[in-house]
């Protein structure tokens, strides 16, 4: 068994995933940027990369996809508008992007550090991206024992000593799933 997810991961990773089951990967070409997460899930096929091979503000993946992936990416990007500009191109008509992002978490550059989305910015965001804004679904999740527990270190998630609950005032992720428009 794999190590625990981190604590402010958890409903988030949840929550996804299902997203991801419901939209059929089975059927799926997908590219996950900076990342492996999502390759353990039946796509038809996955190929991935990362920084600095991939550059997704200054380059597009080569290949077309059904859906593409960004965990915890965004937050370090200069240009997020540009690099979602590169996933829409790539993206087949009414192909999906699923990004996730750190809301109230701690300062981590790696490489840089640059943005902080609530579930309401990041539909906002995507839609002015060129996302059909009829087709984004967006969430986010925290507790301030949460948002406590990992200002100095990532906190492992256990199961009977970490809170689950939701308390809106205290975010620490946020998600959305957009499609690109079908024409």
């Amino acid at each position: 068994m794999g190590k625990p997810p981190d604590w402010v991961r958890v409903v988030m990773h949840r929550e996804t995933e299902e997203w991801v089951r419901e939209l059929g990967p089975e059927n799926m070409d997908a590219f996950e940027i900076s990342g492996h997460k999502w390759q353990r899930f039946p796509f038809r096929s996955f190929s991935n990369s990362s920084f600095p091979e991939l550059d997704i503000c200054e380059q597009k993946p080569e290949g077309e996809y059904d859906i593409v992936f960004a965990e915890q990416v965004w937050e370090h990007l200069k240009y997020p508008y540009r690099a979602a500009k590169n996933v829409l191109s790539v993206l087949r008509p009414g192909g999906w992007f699923l990004v996730t992002v750190p809301i109230l978490i701690r300062y981590h550059p790696h490489p840089i550090d640059c943005s902080r989305w609530t579930a309401t910015g990041l539909r906002y965001f995507l839609e002015e991206c060129g996302f059909d804004p009829a087709q984004i679904r967006t969430n986010q999740w925290g507790n301030r024992d949460a948002l406590i527990a990992n200002l100095d270190r990532w906190v492992r998630f256990e199961e009977g000593n970490h809170r689950l609950d939701n308390e809106e005032n205290f975010p620490v992720s946020a998600w959305a799933l957009a499609r690109k428009p079908l024409g």
